[in-house]
């Protein structure tokens, strides 16, 4: 079974530049950690400054292993201190999906 996270982070509004110019950085080297089969960043089109993650990992053991790295523990302190409310989180799987048009 594969894991999707996905993570809702509200920010203040004079460090919402900033988080995308980081996550731009770091992306990468997420999306390419052990299990991890990519990470993407969306935004709110209310401009709120709020943000998702969603990540796809093939299972609970790969993303936890990752929050053990040094890269969670340089990504996540940074970035925690621009938030403006608690983050929200969510594992899930895909129970069913359509098919793309031939």
């Amino acid at each position: 079974m594969s894991l999707q996270r996905i993570v809702k982070m509200t920010f203040k509004p004079e460090h919402c530049a900033d988080f995308e110019s980081f996550f731009d950085e770091i992306k990468n080297q997420v999306g390419n950690q052990p299990g991890c089969s990519g990470v993407k960043l969306l935004r709110d089109l209310s401009g709120n400054g709020v943000y998702f993650t969603y990540s796809n990992w093939d299972n609970q053991t790969s993303l936890d292993a990752y929050r053990e790295t040094d890269l969670f523990n340089v990504v996540w302190p940074k970035v925690k201190a621009w938030f403006a409310a608690k983050p929200e989180a969510w594992s899930t799987e895909i129970l069913t999906e359509s098919k793309p048009l031939v």
